[in-house]
């Protein structure tokens, strides 16, 4: 006993530097007082000193008066060093947006990490941290402003047709790319309705900016509208504006896309889906009315309905009322028939425990017996043997309750079918008296 005690004392530290160690480090980027609208970036970074068996597990952040977007489905991974030990780890990055000028919190975030060589789960906590917001400087509270480091926009047109004709079309894209920003915070630009050409607007399509492995820089945000000629002339299509917060210099700046000018010919190939002066002149020819005899029979047909169902309603109501309590007439009736109980006979036997309530409520309601004993009297000698065995194995000197259910189970049927026989039959029905009341009586003393 004391040599195993020895040896488990020897192997202690290897077992205790076999368990894995796992490190939480949280940082906010960039560090200092942020601005509203700015976007922060809540870098957690996971390390173990083995490997991991499954990816962490981290919980969901609710920030009062901030926009928070968790990690997505990819992370950096790491390689670090801490006091001569290598560790390998994962990035995750929390997006947090304040929205409202105010100091925030952070909690402690519970971790859960399957380490290798570990033999369950382990839950560690990153530590908390703070940040103040401010609102940015000439910008008044409740103004949406984007907040980025840098703002590029981009501007593609395509025509349908060069030279443009009426029915052609050309459509304007506009990207708009914000370095430090979410993309959807990007505001949508301001396309202008032009006089002379119709305007189509396209959904717009929202992604962020990253080098794919998890590493979120910005978002990025592609506004699509196309004009098709509606008349010959030439248009302008606004230039567009989109001021913004420099979050590095600290001030706001304005970055625009020039206007486009538009040359639209006429195109007398071109033919409108339908014309609008030619309906307008059908309309006011088209002041006649005229009715057609079958129109003018429908709708006497339908007049004479609505007012048949109008007056008729309170005789229909009535007469659904008496059709429902004559269906429940007829249901209590069956209910309380021999019919209905001699369907429970067999459930209530093959149940656990065997019931025989049943069986008593059809011998009581099929020939008015009491009991079973009553019943049997009126039966032939062998079901009336049967039946008063049933009684004797049931409650006899010496039960033998299975047997006499078995036995009991194939007597039901000419049970049923003698005490069947024997209900009496209902006379026929006719509006005649007897010839000879007589009858029967001179009959009976004949006899």
């Amino acid at each position: 006993m004391k040599r195993l005690l020895l040896v488990l004392c020897c192997l202690w530290p290897l077992l205790a530097s076999a368990a894995p160690k796992v490190l939480v480090e949280a940082r906010i980027t960039p560090a200092g007082t942020a601005v509203v609208g700015s976007t922060l970036h809540l870098e957690v970074d996971v390390l173990v000193d083995t490997w991991f068996t499954a990816a962490p597990q981290l919980p969901p952040l609710q920030l009062s008066g901030a926009l928070v977007t968790p990690p997505g489905g990819e992370a950096v991974h790491l390689t670090q060093v801490r006091d001569g030990e290598t560790f390998f780890g994962l990035r995750y990055t929390y997006l947090i947006t304040p929205t409202q000028a105010q100091p925030y919190s952070i909690p402690a975030l519970s971790i859960s990490v399957q380490a290798g060589q570990a033999s369950a789960p382990l839950t560690v906590q990153s530590q908390p941290l703070s940040f103040i917001s401010s609102q940015p400087a000439g910008v008044a509270p409740g103004q949406n402003l984007l907040v980025a480091q840098t703002v590029k926009l981009d501007q593609q047109v395509s025509r349908s047709a060069n030279p443009l004709k009426v029915g052609d079309s050309i459509t304007r894209q506009l990207t708009t790319e914000a370095v430090g920003a979410q993309a959807m915070l990007i505001p949508p630009p301001e396309f202008a309705e032009v006089k002379g050409l119709k305007r189509y607007l396209k959904t717009p399509q929202v992604s962020t900016l990253g080098n794919g492995r998890g590493d979120v820089s910005g978002g990025q945000r592609s506004d699509s509208v196309t004009y098709v000629v509606d008349q010959p002339g030439h248009y302008t299509l606004p230039a567009i504006e989109l001021k913004w917060w420099d979050a590095s210099a600290n001030r706001i700046r304005t970055s625009t896309v020039p206007a486009l000018e538009v040359e639209a010919s006429a195109n007398s190939a071109y033919q409108a889906p339908f014309s609008i002066a030619d309906d307008l002149r059908q309309l006011g020819q088209q002041t006649r009315v005229r009715l057609s005899r079958h129109w003018l029979a429908l709708a006497a047909l339908l007049l004479f309905g609505g007012a048949l169902l109008y007056w008729g309603r309170p005789v229909l109501l009535q007469g659904r009322r008496v059709l429902l309590a004559w269906r429940e007439t007829r249901q209590q009736a069956y209910l309380s028939s021999a019919t209905y109980a001699w369907q429970q006979v067999s459930g209530e036997l093959n149940g656990q425990p065997p019931q025989l309530s049943a069986l008593y409520l059809w011998a009581k309601r099929s020939q008015g017996a009491e009991g079973l004993q009553h019943l049997a009297d009126d039966l032939t000698p062998t079901l009336k043997k049967q039946l008063l065995g049933f009684l004797e194995s049931c409650y006899g000197a010496a039960p033998q309750l299975q047997n006499a259910l078995q036995s009991l189970r194939q007597t039901l049927p000419a049970l049923h079918r003698q005490v069947q026989q024997q209900r009496p039959q209902p006379a026929a029905k006719h509006g005649l008296a007897p010839l000879n009341p007589r009858q029967p009586l001179l009959a009976k003393e004949g006899q």
